[in-house]
């Protein structure tokens, strides 16, 4: 468990005293109800009695929502070191009580990169992230934390952990909050016009833009690297819009012009109602397949009958779909795999069979006409594990950035050379979105770096992927 590291500095330090200083400053904000889906704050880590009240516009906000786990993200002031610092176990302890900790998502975060690391004890002096649990805990019901810190990260590495971010929380119910105060300095004239410009490139959504500003000085937040990594995650988790609700600064605060300066910020990152709904109908249109582990099962049971009374020169039975899911054209793909190690994969990339004929013919196809191993033989079948990918239908894309590793395969084109590869083979090797991008290209033929060309065409796709292993 992390005990308070700043209780009766940072907050006062008692249950009762805390817990009225919250229940005062979020009573003390107004703030009108958003239109459309919230998906990550921006919230300043400063002392309550300088920033509290603008922290309180974004806490006002999400009262009462329906969030069960919250990630932190914030800078490290006091400790340095290389990538991303996540708290993995346990649990944070306020004067409030203890908030758990996510381990389940967290070790999933910490699985999609080598860049992202437990490293608990890096958190155990600092503030930026400690001073939102209170807030937190007044705010929400019932809730985790995945508490993240950061030093001075690549944009890359923010890439990085903004599709870690991303693809772990995809069907989860999470609330993404940077912290971070705004301008450092000793004018107050320059904190209004840079915490402006800060701000602008925020509520643009304007990612690379504001990583830019911030590395060359042109705007200024000591938490600004997690505010580019929330907006990076939460607009592939479906933001296309953000709302300043409150911005000022610790000499406005104090009533005291001059002197030491410091910006606040509280913003909100959210899904407009349009976006929303149109989100919703493309799952209808069947953009995402949902298949039941009932009619997993029934699938792994035809592949592998398939396999079995194939390779035996035995006769294969009929199967005819049990669910309208199982009806659908889809492209599909069966692999074989012996002792871990690849034995066949063959598929159809696009949707010409129903998903049941799609299994049977390609348990079928990678077996036996998979040119790159020989036949599979009745001694191997006991040491033979089935996998298969449903996917989603092929989607042309033009903008690199939209790929996510772990969650999209890819489909290359140029000319008379096609290659593809399934979400799960960059995972199972490491790989980076440009790793990936080479070794498809790689599979279709061409030069490593052929995905950069202008007459390249390429499409990704996701889909469930299940084997007999689960």
């Amino acid at each position: 468990m992390r005990e308070s590291a700043v209780a009766g500095q940072f907050y006062p330090g008692s249950k009762d005293g805390l817990d009225k200083a919250v229940t005062k400053l979020l009573g003390s904000v107004t703030v009108s109800k958003l239109p459309g889906r919230i998906i990550g704050i921006v919230a300043p880590h400063a002392g309550y009695d300088f920033s509290g009240a603008v922290a309180a516009h974004g806490y006002k906000l999400i009262s009462d929502l329906d969030f069960k786990t919250v990630f932190i993200i914030g800078p490290s002031h006091r400790v340095l070191f290389d990538g991303v610092a996540v708290y993995d176990k346990g649990s944070w302890k306020t004067p409030l009580g203890e908030v758990s900790i996510d381990e389940k998502l967290a070790r999933q975060l910490i699985s999609e990169s080598p860049r992202i690391r437990a490293l608990p004890h890096v958190h155990n002096q600092e503030h930026s992230l400690e001073v939102q649990i209170p807030f937190l805990q007044k705010s929400l019901k019932d809730f985790k934390i995945v508490p993240i810190m950061l030093v001075e990260p690549s944009y890359q590495d923010c890439q990085i952990l903004a599709e870690a971010i991303s693809h772990v929380v995809k069907e989860n119910a999470v609330l993404l909050l940077a912290s971070s105060d705004l301008y450092h300095g000793y004018s107050h004239d320059e904190c209004v016009e840079i915490d402006k410009k800060t701000l602008s490139l925020i509520e643009k959504l304007d990612t690379k833009g504001l990583y830019d500003a911030l590395t060359t000085g042109k705007a200024q937040a000591c938490g600004g690297m997690p505010i580019v990594v929330v907006m990076l995650a939460a607009q592939r988790l479906g933001a296309n819009k953000a709302k300043i609700l409150k911005s000022t600064n610790s000499n406005e605060v104090m009533g005291e012009l001059g002197g030491y300066c410091v910006g606040y910020g509280s913003v909100v990152l959210y899904q407009s109602p349009e976006s929303e709904k149109k989100e919703k109908t493309e799952q209808k249109k069947g953009k995402e397949v949902g298949l039941r582990d009932s009619e997993k099962k029934e699938l792994l049971k035809i592949a592998r009958t398939t396999l079995e009374r194939h390779i035996r020169n035995e006769k294969i039975p009929e199967f005819k779909p049990t669910t309208d899911k199982l009806k659908e054209k889809r492209g599909v793909f069966v692999t074989l795999k012996k002792h871990g190690d690849l034995r066949g994969c063959i598929g159809y990339v696009e949707g010409i069979k129903s998903v049941v004929e799609a299994v049977k013919e390609n348990a079928i196809n990678s077996s036996t006409n998979d040119p790159r191993f020989p036949p599979v033989q009745p001694s191997e079948l006991k040491d033979i594990d089935i996998e298969i990918t449903v996917m989603t239908p092929l989607e042309k894309i033009s903008d690199f950035s939209v790929i996510e590793v772990g969650r999209h395969g890819i489909l290359i084109k140029k000319g008379i050379y096609q290659g593809l590869l399934l979400p799960q083979v960059a995972t199972e090797y490491g790989w980076n979105r440009e790793e990936f991008l080479a070794h498809t290209c790689r599979k279709a033929g061409l030069p490593l770096n052929a995905w950069q060309d202008k007459d390249i065409e390429i499409y990704i796709f996701s889909g469930e992927v299940f084997g007999e292993k689960e």
